[in-house]
C-alpha cells in the first residue's frame, strides 16, 4: 500500500490525507496507535488489516484509503462513497485481558466513538443499536467488526466508513447523510480522523484496563442512544421478526426488547414511546 499521498490533488478536488502530519500527531509514545498506512485505492481496509494480522502486525495498526471499492458494513451491506468524500479506515485491536464474550462491546464502543466525533464536528447525532450513527434518522456511518487470528493470537479488526463531504447526489440512498450535509464545522478528513482515533483510544483504554467491565461504557452509550424508549421492529438472523419496546442494553451489549435479549438483528425504529 502506497503512503505518498500528501502532495497530489485529491480525487474530485478533495484533498488527500496528509500521511506525514497524521503520523506525527497520532503515532506518539504510549499511544495505542503504532502504525499508519494510507492507500490510493483498495478493495477493503478491513481485508488489508486481516492480512496484516496474519502477518503478525502489532496492535494499533491504522489502515486508511482514499477510495474503497468493495467495502462492507454490518449484515454484509455494501458501503460506497466517492473517492476522497469519506473517511475509510480500519484499525487492529487486541484487548488483552478481556474475555472473548465481552468483545461484544467493541461494536458499541466504536459506534460511540463515531457519534462523539460527529458531535465534535458540530453535528447532533445519536446511536441506533448496535452502532448506527444517525442524524435525524439518517445514517452517517457504517461500522464492521471482524475477528482475525494470527501468530499473536486473536485480534479485532474494526472498520469504519464515515461520510464526510458527500453531497446528496453522491449518497446511495435518501436515508444516508454526511457531515457536510449536516453543516459540520469541518470536513477536513485529517482532522476528523484525529478526532475519531482520539475518541476510540479514550474509550478503549479504560475498558481494557477494567478487563472489559462495561459499566462506564454502557453509561456513556445509553446517554447517546436513540433506540431506548422506542418501539422497534427487529429482523432476526433466523428470518423471524420481533416487535416491541427497547428498554435496556444488558451487560453483554445486547438490546433488550420486551424482556428478550437480542445479540444480532436489523433494528427499525417504529415510534417513540412517551
Amino acid at each position: 500500500m502506497s503512503s505518498d499521498r500528501r502532495d497530489t490533488p485529491g480525487p474530485g478536488g478533495r484533498d488527500p490525507l496528509d500521511v506525514d502530519e497524521l503520523r506525527r500527531v497520532l503515532l506518539l509514545e504510549g499511544s495505542v496507535w503504532t502504525g499508519l498506512e494510507v492507500s490510493a485505492s483498495t478493495t477493503s481496509t478491513n481485508a488489508d488489516v486481516v492480512a496484516a494480522v496474519g502477518a503478525g502486525a502489532p496492535e494499533g495498526l491504522v489502515v486508511a484509503t482514499e477510495h474503497q471499492t468493495a467495502g462492507r458494513g454490518r449484515l454484509d451491506r455494501r458501503w460506497e462513497t466517492p473517492p476522497g468524500a469519506g473517511l475509510m479506515v480500519s484499525v487492529l485491536l487486541r484487548p488483552d485481558g478481556v474475555a472473548l464474550p465481552q468483545w461484544t462491546w467493541l461494536p458499541l464502543l466504536t459506534g460511540l466513538a463515531v457519534d462523539l466525533t460527529a458531535r465534535d464536528c458540530g453535528v447532533t447525532s445519536g446511536l441506533k443499536w448496535p452502532n448506527d450513527v444517525l442524524v435525524e434518522g439518517r445514517k452517517i456511518s457504517g461500522i464492521l467488526l471482524e475477528r482475525a487470528d494470527g501468530p499473536a493470537g486473536p485480534a479485532a479488526v474494526v472498520g469504519i466508513g464515515l461520510n464526510v463531504s458527500s453531497t446528496p447526489d453522491e449518497l446511495p440512498v435518501p436515508t444516508a447523510t454526511s457531515l457536510a450535509i449536516e453543516g459540520a464545522t469541518t470536513v477536513d478528513r485529517g482532522v476528523v480522523l484525529q478526532l475519531l482515533l482520539g475518541h476510540l483510544e479514550r474509550l478503549y483504554r479504560p475498558w481494557v484496563a477494567s478487563a472489559g467491565d462495561p459499566a462506564l461504557l454502557r453509561r456513556d452509550y445509553l446517554e447517546q442512544s436513540v433506540t431506548l424508549g422506542s418501539r422497534v421492529r427487529v429482523e432476526l438472523p433466523d428470518g423471524s421478526t420481533l416487535t416491541g419496546v427497547a428498554h435496556d442494553i444488558d451487560p453483554l451489549g445486547r438490546l433488550v426488547v420486551d424482556g428478550r435479549a437480542i445479540s444480532a438483528g436489523d433494528v427499525t425504529h417504529v415510534r417513540a414511546v412517551g
